[in-house]
């Protein structure tokens, strides 16, 4: 059905929007608990996320266990991309908010 397609436009809006619901909810832990142990508890959440999504896509424990190498270069990929293209943007802002860091 046309009515059932999203545009790159649509799923990249819907993605940016996921995103911002994930940090929100972050900032609102990391209230009361360290930055650190909020952003362990999100890699663990989304490592098992992901073991879940790739052991959707498998009809057997063979169909699964031959994807896992795929899956972690993927997900280890991505990850490694996110990451550098984030500390690069924190680094062009650095200075303008830096008086708005915690010291510890």
């Amino acid at each position: 059905m046309a009515d059932d397609i999203i545009s790159d436009e649509e799923l990249d809006a819907v993605y940016r929007r996921m995103v911002d619901m994930f940090i929100d909810r972050a900032n609102e832990l990391a209230e009361n608990n360290s930055p650190e142990n909020v952003g362990m508890a999100l890699l663990f959440a989304t490592s098992r996320f992901n073991a879940h999504v790739v052991s959707q896509h498998a009809q057997t424990l063979e169909d699964y266990e031959r994807d896992l190498p795929k899956a972690r270069e993927f997900f280890m990929q991505q990850y490694q991309q996110m990451l550098d293209e984030n500390l690069e943007d924190y680094k062009q802002v650095y200075s303008k908010y830096a008086h708005l860091l915690k010291k510890q």
